[in-house]
């Protein structure tokens, strides 16, 4: 749980406008001094439970979406070659990961990993060689990582963390929240940090 001066970053690794977030939340840390607990879940569970599949089978919208997240990231800067492998076939494990991630502390920097190996080497999240080669740039031995991930624990704390996420009224990916409000998609991050600072 994130305490008062912490602003939750829910996500899952698998949503495309992630990217954008993750990309930046270690500069707005620098700028802002605020501090982001990052939760993975699963949001796939929430939106099927909602009957919300929003790209899969919607070409004219998919486009739109893979357009959109090129013009945004041209705006902050940030590298893309799209569109990106959609969607993932690992889904699940590549959000395992995180879970044991965030538990051991190396969380932030697996997804700013696994992201740029996906959304500019074109390497899928959560497969090969981009799950192996993420784990080692930041340190971590990649059987020992999976075989975790795929623990009856890590599926109890992902499950958890899902059932959070639900209970707060998240249904989408990036979410942030804070005081008691969501805020959800990336564009809505200086909302969030807005909300933040005057305390609710």
């Amino acid at each position: 749980m994130a305490d008062e001066k912490t602003l939750e970053f829910w996500f899952s690794i698998g949503s495309s406008y992630t990217y954008l977030s993750v990309s930046r939340l270690k500069e707005v840390e620098a700028e802002t001094g605020v501090r982001f607990s990052w939760r993975p879940f699963n949001v796939r569970t929430i939106m099927r439970e909602m009957d919300n599949i929003p790209f899969a089978t919607k070409p004219i919208k998919a486009a739109y979406m893979w357009r959109d997240v090129e013009r945004r990231a041209a705006k902050y800067g940030l590298a893309a070659r799209l569109p990106a492998p959609y969607p993932l076939k690992e889904f699940d494990l590549a959000n395992r990961v995180a879970i044991l991630g965030a538990k051991e502390g190396w969380c932030a920097e697996y997804v700013r990993a696994t992201y740029r190996r996906w959304f500019v080497d074109g390497q899928e999240a959560g497969s090969e060689p981009n799950l192996s080669q993420s784990l080692r740039e930041v340190g971590q031995d990649p059987a020992r990582v999976v075989a975790l991930a795929q623990s009856g624990a890590i599926a109890e704390a992902y499950d958890a963390a899902t059932d959070e996420a639900r209970k707060k009224g998240i249904f989408g990916a990036p979410t942030f929240a804070t005081h008691g409000e969501i805020f959800w998609g990336d564009d809505r991050l200086e909302d969030a940090l807005a909300w933040h600072a005057r305390g609710g």
